[in-house]
């Protein structure tokens, strides 16, 4: 699998792009305690499961962003190599074709050994996909799936979602954190908010 490896203070992320969409696949680890978390097992099971076993042994949790089968193709078999707990939204849970574990909503905090990483919802790419903030003293990232990529807030199937989307983005997102803050997203390179915030009103304006 290719991908990056990077640190930033007590965490070790990794990037790993996977399967013909280019899904991002994260791993999430606490460099002093070995916990690791999986967000969305997109695609590439077997190798994704050899990675983790070779590079994130501490691995026990999965967490899907959003209902969309490009981000769980690969969790089947990826839980059933390692044993792992699923953790998805209420809302989109019954949308992803592996049990859900544990549900976790907007406000909610998960735990990866020291690290603390708290769930934003973002509705209207789904109807109940959710995004994960990881704050160090080291830099801030913003996990946001499909919600919000470089130029744009993801792809909402009507009028109403997109302005759901807008809302969650503007209220739950850029009114609340700082323009330093990176964000990986479930496809292609990251971003930051400080690149996308001076282009909202043009979103709103165009409706995509």
């Amino acid at each position: 699998l290719t991908g990056e490896r990077w640190t930033v203070g007590p965490a070790r992320l990794s990037k790993i792009s996977v399967g013909e969409m280019d899904n991002n696949v994260y791993v999430i680890e606490s460099t002093d305690t070995g916990a690791v978390l999986l967000v969305d097992a997109a695609n590439d099971a077997a190798q994704l499961v050899e990675h983790l076993r070779d590079r994130a042994p501490g691995v026990k949790d999965v967490l899907t962003t959003h209902l969309h089968a490009d981000h769980w193709i690969g969790l089947a078999e990826t839980v059933e190599a390692l044993g792992l707990t699923t953790i998805a939204s209420p809302g989109d849970a019954a949308g992803i074709d592996v049990p859900t574990d544990r549900h976790v909503s907007h406000g909610d905090e998960l735990e990866v050994g020291d690290l603390r990483l708290e769930v934003i919802g973002l509705r209207g790419h789904t109807p109940d996909g959710i995004a994960l903030l990881l704050r160090t003293d080291a830099g801030t990232h913003l996990f946001s799936g499909d919600s919000l990529f470089p130029g744009g807030p993801g792809k909402t199937g009507s009028p109403e979602d997109f302005t759901t989307l807008m809302g969650d983005l503007e209220s739950r997102v850029f009114d609340v954190l700082d323009d330093d803050v990176v964000v990986p997203p479930g496809h292609g390179d990251d971003t930051t908010i400080g690149a996308e915030r001076p282009h909202l009103a043009e979103w709103r304006d165009r409706g995509w």
